[in-house]
């Protein structure tokens, strides 16, 4: 399980760009890395679309935005077409990703990922965890606030 305070575990995982993405390529920019159940139901949508139209805001706070799902790479790039996310949307079909940031639920068919999201800082730290939060409920609007943190500290 990753904590706060602890580091951030590197992956390398498929965007829906078809380009290979390591988290340590953003070494050195806060990172906002949020887990997302399943690509074009409601509420994973409804929280893409937030993270979207405050893409902006994170980057000119020096952030960047990678959404992850168990969803297959095709899958995920219907989804940013469909929706015109400017963000990477990584697939971890097999679940690695979420097994090891301990998100991962379910088995099979089933297996998806929570949706949680994890704020990590310059150095490759995990300064804030969002859990138990609803789409509605302005996720994406939390995790702005938790960057404006980072970025206005040292």
């Amino acid at each position: 399980m990753v904590e706060v305070g602890g580091p951030a575990p590197d992956f390398e995982a498929t965007a829906h760009t078809g380009e290979r993405v390591r988290l340590s390529d953003f070494k050195g920019r806060i990172v906002v890395l949020y887990f997302y159940p399943r690509a074009m139901t409601p509420g994973c949508t409804r929280e893409g679309v937030r993270f979207n139209e405050l893409l902006g805001e994170f980057e000119k706070l020096g952030a960047v935005v990678l959404g992850v799902s168990t969803d297959p790479v095709e899958v995920n790039r219907r989804f940013a077409e469909r929706m015109g996310f400017k963000f990477k949307l990584l697939s971890d079909p097999e679940g690695n990703i979420a097994r090891t940031y301990g998100v991962l639920r379910g088995e099979g068919k089933s297996l998806s990922a929570e949706r949680v999201t994890f704020v990590i800082d310059r150095e490759g730290r995990v300064r804030a965890v969002l859990r138990n939060i609803r789409p509605a409920e302005k996720h994406a609007d939390l995790a702005l606030e938790e960057v404006r943190k980072l970025a206005a500290s040292p």
